[in-house]
């Protein structure tokens, strides 16, 4: 999922003072990093980088993801915890909040008193009534249309210092590479999928009619258009319903 960076893509938030922080940091990513290479679905992979950002950056007491597709469709597909898809929903009803401004504006967002912030007042009222005080959100990435965050939230106000910056800037980086990762292989495996229903479909018909390659192609494409539906569901449909039709029934 690497693609087109901001200009302000990986820098702090104005709140940033530059504190530091200890050079076993590089080892405890490394290590977070190869963990995350072992999951063995997408799913797993997003479950184990906001369980790992908890345990990683100080101050965090739940994470939740936070993916644009085609900047207009948000969703939270990870959280440590109900509330964070609560506080997100929010967010996106409201379309004000901190995982918004870092997902669109490729900044860190740091929010420290959800009490007396201005820059979101609808949103911060809802959060504030969920018992959230303070959020942190990274970007982690932008491909094309669709972008990624990383969003950190505590019960605390003022939890996230600096320190929870740096390494949350470090952890996201290597958080993004992670899901690239994942996200590709995923990819991968549902296009060998959805090649391998659509040719056990095409035999049936070959079988069925006694025509060639390309007709019973064409003959899925026909039904697929005129039933308004995706070429694989037509063809998922046929495989295990020997029908060749509208999968919905109509």
């Amino acid at each position: 999922m690497a693609g087109k960076t901001g200009e302000r893509q990986g820098m702090p938030s104005t709140d940033y003072t530059g504190q530091s922080i200890s050079n076993d940091l590089a080892a405890q990513l490394s290590d977070m990093a190869r963990v995350l290479q072992r999951e063995s679905t997408l799913h797993d992979t997003l479950d184990g980088i906001v369980v790992a950002a908890v345990q990683t950056v100080p101050g965090a007491e739940f994470a939740g993801l936070t993916v644009v597709k085609g900047r207009r469709e948000v969703e939270t597909p990870s959280s440590t915890d109900k509330v964070v898809r609560l506080v997100d929903q929010a967010q996106y009803e409201t379309g004000q909040g901190p995982c918004l401004e870092a997902t669109y504006q490729q900044q860190t967002v740091r929010l420290s008193d959800m009490a007396t912030e201005r820059r979101w007042p609808d949103f911060s009222r809802r959060a504030l009534a969920m018992g959230i005080r303070s959020m942190l959100s990274f970007q982690l990435y932008v491909f094309d249309d669709n972008m990624g965050a990383l969003n950190l939230y505590s019960h605390t106000t003022g939890a996230f210092g600096d320190e929870s910056e740096h390494i949350g800037l470090l952890f996201a980086a290597h958080a993004a590479i992670a899901m690239a990762g994942a996200q590709r292989e995923h990819d991968l495996t549902r296009a060998i999928s959805v090649r391998d229903i659509i040719g056990q479909a095409k035999g049936v018909l070959m079988e069925r009619y006694k025509i060639t390659h390309a007709q019973a192609f064409h003959l899925l494409v026909r039904v697929s258009q005129n039933a308004n539906v995706k070429l694989v569901e037509v063809a998922h449909h046929l495989v295990q319903t020997g029908e060749l039709s509208d999968p919905r029934g109509r």
